[in-house]
């Protein structure tokens, strides 16, 4: 059968696409790498969800080499099956939207406009969207409503403008420790709102609302309040006869037909088995990364270095995100019977952030500049991850026996720590980007992705400004162990760029609608697109350009009518 459109992955970037052109009657198949786990087969099991290679691909068979930066100026380069440092995100039907922590902040105009508004930066490769906010914001709000995403418009110095004046569901239930914050950051004079979440907090259609369970992020939800394109789009989809799922089917080589436009998705059935399919637009969405990786791979006479890649162009300004994390604890001892005890209440959501050092104007800081963001967030219910980290003491001697027993006890249960995590934009540049790699291949024999991780001082600079506001909050409201951890590392759910838009062949692989400029049937829908990415998680974003490009396509198939 040949299909209207096929698509490649089925993640955030893929479910727009997949939910809009199905209902408008195309007909849409969706290749995906991974299995196919229904809301049934998500369970709260710290092993399964975040020790094990259950919702991500096995190292043996899948892998990445990373390429680092030492100390000493010299580069280390390991597979992650050797070092175990696993750079897979979430590998099933929806993606690693089935596992996000969903905070839900909007880009801001200014972050479409990076070189306009603050000028070059030596060693990065900064520049402006070939489209606006405003062009944007129809799509943000659409997302809201389809997706759906919680929370309440606060006003505050970088609140964006929107078309729709609240979010559609209302905010989730949180934690007293929101409240010590809003209390903390009125003395301080800091500015906190709270935080939008794709995360449902009242019943649609078929999903239910949030169950509170205290495993969120990392895990797949139980409730379906979480809303990942699998369940707020792809069933949707699904349901109107016009969309047809193949999961365990690894795309390998789009394959061209010699004047610009590819005829067929070439792929590994779940049994290794080669087959293809046909379509008349292919729609490529694997995440940063991979997709990357996949254009290289397809490689033919009419585009020797990969497809859309005649202008060297694939791969380049990978972006993540810069900051870091930091910490804080409150002892029970400290307070109140009843406050410790609705401090300790789990499932709560805290939901506060502050964006009011979105942009840095501060002459004893240095010339104004792009900030960032910082999340309120409580640490992770994880138990054996927290218990692991407990077994050194403060000279990083190990812990043995009743010691380690009594070290164990306290965590659990005369404690509790809350975090903050810091959102600064990651300059592209030309130390950060995704080859080939020539020795390290897949299960089926491919080249696996080569992943190049340089960052700019730039990011740890304005991280750490920003570090120093979300510190003194924690210590207005009496919290201990105060620290916070500003580096280069990345972590791999949040990564975009790869196949930057634009509106010069030479400087970009997509045009302003994320169509190749070289392939006139290929459309990039995930974060590849992004030429920065802003100081917030991309995930919204993401939702948002694809409903955005997914009228272009239509508009595309009914021109060929």
């Amino acid at each position: 059968m040949k299909y209207d459109v096929c698509v490649i992955g089925s993640g955030a970037g893929a479910g727009p696409v997949i939910y809009e052109l199905s209902k408008e009657g195309y007909k849409v198949v969706v290749l995906e790498k991974g299995p196919w786990f229904k809301t049934e087969d998500f369970a709260k099991d710290e092993m399964v969800a975040t020790r094990r290679s259950v919702y991500t691909p096995n190292l043996r068979d899948e892998r990445h080499v990373l390429v680092k930066k030492e100390k000493d100026g010299k580069y280390w380069s390991k597979s992650t099956y050797s070092s175990g440092k696993d750079f897979w995100n979430g590998s099933a039907i929806g993606g690693s939207s089935n596992f996000m922590s969903a905070y839900f902040h909007r880009l801001k105009p200014v972050d479409f406009k990076l070189l306009s508004e603050f000028g070059p930066i030596e060693g990065a490769n900064v520049t402006d969207w070939p489209i606006s906010y405003e062009e944007l914001e129809p799509y943000y709000a659409k997302t809201e409503k389809i997706v759906g995403v919680s929370g309440t418009v606060s006003k505050h110095s970088f609140l964006e403008p929107r078309s729709t004046p609240d979010f559609p569901y209302p905010p989730l239930a949180e934690n007293i420790f929101a409240k010590w914050l809003d209390k903390g950051a009125e003395r301080l004079n800091y500015e906190l709102f709270p935080t939008p979440r794709g995360i449902i907090s009242k019943q649609k259609d078929e999903r239910q609302s949030c169950f509170y369970s205290n495993y969120c992020g990392s895990y797949g939800c139980s409730s379906d309040a979480k809303s990942s394109s699998r369940v707020a789009l792809i069933n949707d989809a699904l349901a109107t006869g016009n969309c047809t799922v193949l999961p365990n089917s690894k795309v390998y080589h789009l394959e061209t037909d010699g004047k610009g436009r590819i005829v067929k998705a070439n792929y590994y059935d779940h049994d290794g088995t080669r087959q293809a399919i046909e379509a008349r637009i292919f729609v490529v969405a694997a995440q940063a990364v991979e997709t990357s990786r996949l254009l290289l791979m397809s490689k033919n006479e009419e585009f020797p270095n990969g497809l859309a890649n005649n202008a060297g162009q694939v791969g380049k300004n990978i972006v993540f995100s810069g900051g870091g994390v930091g910490s804080g604890q409150l002892f029970f001892d400290d307070l109140s019977e009843e406050d410790a005890s609705q401090l300790n209440t789990p499932g709560l959501f805290i939901n506060r952030a502050s964006q009011q050092w979105y942009v840095i104007d501060d002459p004893d800081f240095g010339p104004r500049m792009k900030g960032g963001t910082i999340d309120f967030v409580s640490e992770h219910a994880n138990g054996v991850t927290k218990a692991i980290r407990q077994k050194y003491d403060g000279s990083g001697n190990l812990v043995f026996g009743s010691d380690l027993k009594s070290k164990l006890k306290a965590y659990f249960t005369e404690q509790r720590k809350l975090k903050y995590e810091i959102f600064v934009d990651w300059l592209p540049n030309d130390k950060c980007f995704v080859e080939l790699d020539d020795e390290v291949t897949d299960k089926w024999g491919d080249p696996v992705a080569k992943v190049w991780l340089g960052y700019h001082e730039h990011d740890l600079k304005v991280g750490r400004y920003i570090a120093e506001k979300a510190e003194a909050l924690f210590k207005e409201i009496g919290m201990k162990h105060v620290s916070t951890g500003i580096s280069g590392s990345v972590s791999p759910n949040l990564q975009a760029g790869g196949c930057r838009f634009g509106n010069d062949p030479q400087t970009s692989v997509l045009d302003k609608n994320c169509r190749a400029h070289e392939v006139d049937n290929l459309y990039v829908t995930d974060g590849s697109f992004m030429p920065t990415g802003g100081s917030v998680t991309y995930t919204f974003t993401i939702y948002a350009n694809s409903f955005r490009v997914a009228e272009s396509i239509i508009a595309s198939l009914k021109s060929q009518a």
